[in-house]
Parts: structure tokens; C-alpha cells; sequence
């Protein structure tokens, strides 16, 4: 299994410990190495030591050179640690090389091992597959990373039952699709166990007071700093922290300077937003867990929050997680000042709102997603006992919309 970046190592260590305490398989852990220091955080906290490095990362790498070096850095790899690659002939791997190659979501290091992958012969399976905002510019370039993923690979584990219809709607047989839930539940509930303090003693104190009103936000994605959307969040939240010095604002900041230098000049001044640098991730998952409310542009985020109860405003013009929408623990909010600012005071001043979003069902997993992945990978190998699915497969906002009433009452119907 290959991981590039933070996100993908936090949803991939529960599939990496599950293979471990399987008496079937074991897992071959390859790096990436675009986001090192990063990764070796998360792996660290887990016991976990990358089997194979592909090194490839350097600051500003172009995506079509990150794409090539993995590519080429991946057959590379495998040939001296199993054997060379003519050893690959057209019925299939040889026997040495893995039974499967498993690629996480929707990063450009991903797509990469997938194609790679396929090149010699080895079936892909795609964990958090069927993601889709349907708009293959947005998020860009992550959207039609999914879609060449979902078209090389074998086997797709889905999260949700409707990333289970997009795969089908894209003409991926449904015999080929298994929907599990979403590991970042997994980890979350994994990292919450390990929680310890941050070491930052302003940090370690908002966590220990749960009278003050505290708002977790994060904020990267490359659509928004892009247009300087990131700038006009900042702006918004800053117009919120001023007017509540009461209420705490934690920004843990990406290591990208261009997204720093976005955020930076308005939240600096606040003394009642605190910048941190990235937390390890059970001092995060605490954080989450102690937060009113989450402002995020994070896909994982949007799954992780609404499992500890806690309100989603999501900064993006969409999202790929409609189901949370759906549900109502997810709220779509845009990047404008104005809106944003004012979906964070509604929440904040609406006690019955937030309760609202915070009692919603969590659509996105149990915490047994990778066993259920595991235990599928076991079924296709060695043809042990078939794994049920997470869910009952259908959406109370999708049986609504079909009996004809309009997304607005839906919504409305769903937050109440």
C-alpha cells in the first residue's frame, strides 16, 4: 500500500495495523515521500516504519514531475526489493510481487501508484473510493484523480452508499464495489485513545476549560489559495474573533508558506486566535472533540468532526461529502467574507442550531472500516467468509427528494 501525505497516512494506518493482525496478509507500506516529516509523525505514533521510501518530494514540485517521479520511482523500487520487472508477464505478477496494491483517495502520488500498479499487472483497490463533486476542476486536481483511479481499479471501497452509486453511475459494476465506511472514523477514534498534551501551554489550557467557546478551523485546499479565497476566510473569521473576545479560534497552519501568507495578517493581531504550527494527531482529535463548531476546507475533516458531534461550516464552493450535507452535519458556506463570517455567528449564537447539527447521524462509519477492508482483501484472496457492508444502503434525503420535495425543505427538514 503507497501513502504520500499527512491525511493519507492518518486514514491508512487503521488498514495498516488491521493487516498487520492479519494471519493472511501482511502489508507492504510504501512512501511517497512527498510530505516526510509530516508522515513520519503519524507513522511514529503507530509503530509504524515505511518498508520502501520513494523520496520524491522537494518544495514547489510541479504535479506533472511529482506524477513521473512516482510513477518510475515506484517499478523502480519494487524491482530491487522483489525482483525485476520483466518478471511481469501478461497472466499477472510474479508470485513475489504483492496480491494487491491499495492507493487512498484522491492525491496525484495516488493516481500515480494506481497507473504503476496496473503497469505490472497487480490489482488496485481504491480505499475512500466514489468521491465525486462531479466538476473535475473542483477540487482541482482531486476530482479527476478519483475518476482515473475508479478507471484502473479492480476492487473500489467505498465510505457511503451514494459513493457506491456515483462508481455505478460511472459504469462500475456494483459487484465490484464494497462500501465499508470511512477509515478517518478509524483513526479518529484510534487517535483519541492515545490522546496526550500538546506542549503548548496555551493550547493545553483551552482543552482543559470547557467553559469557553472554542471554533477548530483549517484551511489549504489549492482552489481556494489559488483565487485567495484562503485570504477572504481570514478576513471573515477575524471579523467573528473581534466581535467575541470571549470565544477562542484555534488555526493549526498548513506548512505551505503561500497558505500561511494568506492567513497570517488578519488572525495574527487577534489575541484570541492562537496559530499553532500542525498538532500531532491525537492533540488534534482532542481539539475536535473540545471545538463548538469546525470552519474547514479538509475533506477529512468533513468526516471526522460530525463522529465527535461537533458542527462542520465548510469553506468551499462544493464537496465532494454531500452526504454529510444531506444528514446535516456538514453546512456548505462558500469562501465569501460576509457568508462565512455570518454562518459562524449563527452557530455560535444559536444554541438550538448547533444542537441541531451536532445530534445529526454520522454518515460516514462505525470505527470498523478497516477491518471490514481486511476482511474483503481475505474474502478475494483466499475465499474466507464474505464481510457484511457498513449501512443499510439507502438515505433518508435521497427517499425524500425522490418522493418529490424540494432540496430546501430537505435541508431545512434535516437540521431541525
Amino acid at each position: 500500500m503507497a501513502v504520500g501525505t499527512r491525511p493519507e497516512a492518518i486514514k491508512m494506518v487503521p488498514v495498516i495495523r488491521a493487516l498487520r493482525a492479519s494471519t493472511r496478509l501482511r502489508p507492504l507500506v510504501v512512501s511517497t515521500g512527498q510530505h516526510r516529516e509530516l508522515l513520519a509523525e503519524v507513522f511514529d505514533l503507530a509503530g509504524i516504519r515505511p518498508d520502501v521510501d520513494l523520496a520524491v518530494g522537494e518544495p514547489g514540485l510541479p504535479l506533472n514531475h511529482l506524477f513521473a517521479r512516482v510513477l518510475s520511482g515506484l517499478q523502480d523500487a519494487l524491482a530491487e526489493l522483489l525482483g525485476p520487472a520483466d518478471s511481469v508477464t501478461v497472466d499477472g505478477p510474479a508470485a513475489r510481487y504483492p496480491a494487491w496494491a491499495l492507493v487512498h483517495g484522491d492525491t496525484s502520488s495516488a493516481a500515480a501508484v494506481a497507473l504503476a500498479a496496473f503497469h505490472l499487472r497487480m490489482p488496485v483497490a481504491h480505499v475512500e473510493a466514489g468521491l465525486r463533486t462531479h466538476r473535475t476542476a473542483t477540487p482541482f486536481p482531486e476530482e479527476l484523480n478519483r475518476q482515473l483511479v475508479a478507471r484502473i481499479a479492480a476492487f473500489h471501497l467505498a465510505p457511503t452508499s451514494l459513493n457506491e452509486e456515483n462508481l455505478i453511475l460511472e459504469g462500475v459494476r456494483h459487484e465490484q464495489v464494497f462500501v465499508t465506511g470511512n477509515t478517518a472514523v478509524d483513526a479518529l477514534l484510534w487517535a483519541a485513545a492515545t490522546a496526550r498534551p500538546s506542549g503548548l501551554p496555551e493550547l493545553d489550557a483551552l482543552l482543559a476549560d470547557p467553559g469557553r467557546p472554542l471554533v477548530v478551523v483549517t484551511a489549504h485546499r489549492r482552489e481556494n489559495l489559488a483565487t485567495r479565497a484562503l485570504g477572504h476566510v481570514a478576513a471573515a473569521l477575524a471579523q467573528v474573533a473581534a466581535e467575541r473576545p470571549g470565544t477562542a479560534f484555534v488555526l493549526p497552519l498548513h506548512p505551505n508558506p503561500a497558505v500561511r501568507a494568506q492567513l497570517r495578517p488578519a488572525l495574527d493581531p487577534l489575541p484570541n486566535v492562537l496559530l499553532t504550527e500542525p498538532l500531532p494527531y491525537p492533540v488534534f482529535a482532542a481539539l475536535l472533540g473540545r471545538a463548538a463548531l469546525v470552519v474547514t476546507d479538509s475533506g477529512g475533516v468533513q468526516e471526522e468532526a460530525p463522529a465527535l458531534g461537533v458542527p462542520v461550516l465548510v469553506t468551499r464552493e462544493s464537496t465532494e461529502r454531500t452526504e454529510g450535507v444531506d444528514a446535516g452535519t456538514l453546512r456548505l458556506v462558500g469562501t465569501e467574507t460576509g457568508a462565512v463570517a455570518a454562518a459562524v455567528r449563527h452557530l455560535l449564537d444559536d444554541d438550538r442550531a448547533r444542537a441541531a447539527m451536532a445530534a445529526a447521524d454520522n454518515p460516514y462509519g462505525d470505527g470498523r472500516a478497516a477491518e471490514r477492508i481486511v476482511a474483503a482483501l481475505e474474502h478475494l484472496t483466499f475465499r474466507t467468509p464474505k464481510p457484511a457492508r457498513f449501512g443499510s444502503g439507502y438515505r433518508r434525503a435521497a427517499v425524500l427528494r425522490a418522493a418529490g420535495f424540494d432540496e430546501t425543505a430537505i435541508h431545512r427538514a434535516e437540521r431541525a
